[in-house]
C-alpha cells in the first residue's frame, strides 16, 4: 500500500507540474504559504511525542497535512468557482482524511491505540472541508459547476 501511495503521489505531482501546468493561474494564487508553514513548524517543535528530529518531522507533516487544503480553498473563494476536475480531486482528498478518522476509531477499539496528534489534526482537516463538502454535494453532484454563493 505504501508503494501505491508513493506512486500516486508522484503521479499527482507529475500531472500538476507537467501535463496541467498551463492551467495554473498565478494571478489568483496569492496565498502566503509561510502563514501555514511557520506556525505549523513551531507547533510541531512544541507539541510532539518525542523531541527527536524524526518525530518533529513526522509531527510537522501531520500538522501541515491538516491545513494544506487552505491555499486551494482560498483560491476558490477568491475566484468564486472551481473546475469540475478540481472539485472532484478536492472531494477525494477530503474523503481520504474523513476515512482516516474512521481508521483511528477502529484502531482505538480493536488495538487500544490512540494518537492524539493524528486525531486532532484529522478532525481539524475534516472541519476545514465541511463547507466544501456541502457545496460539492449540493452543486457538483447535481451536475452544476462549483460556484460560491454571491
Amino acid at each position: 500500500m505504501k508503494m501505491i501511495y508513493i506512486g500516486c503521489s508522484y503521479a499527482t505531482v507529475y500531472l500538476i507540474y507537467m501535463k496541467f501546468r498551463a492551467t495554473y493561474d498565478g494571478n489568483h494564487d496569492s496565498f502566503r504559504v509561510e502563514f501555514l508553514v511557520v506556525p505549523v513548524g513551531g507547533l510541531s517543535v512544541l507539541i510532539n511525542h518525542d523531541f527527536s528530529p524524526l518525530e518533529i518531522l513526522w509531527t510537522f507533516s501531520i500538522y501541515l497535512e491538516s491545513v494544506a487544503i487552505l491555499p486551494q480553498l482560498f483560491m476558490i473563494s477568491k475566484t468564486g468557482e472551481a473546475e469540475t476536475i478540481t472539485t472532484h480531486y478536492l472531494f477525494c482528498l477530503g474523503l481520504y482524511r474523513t476515512l482516516y478518522l474512521f481508521n483511528w476509531i477502529w484502531r482505538y477499539y480493536f488495538e487500544g491505540f490512540f494518537d492524539m496528534i493524528a486525531i486532532v489534526a484529522g478532525v481539524v482537516q475534516t472541519v476545514l472541508y465541511c463547507d466544501f463538502f456541502y457545496l460539492y454535494v449540493t452543486k457538483v453532484l447535481k451536475g452544476k459547476k462549483l460556484s460560491l454563493p454571491a
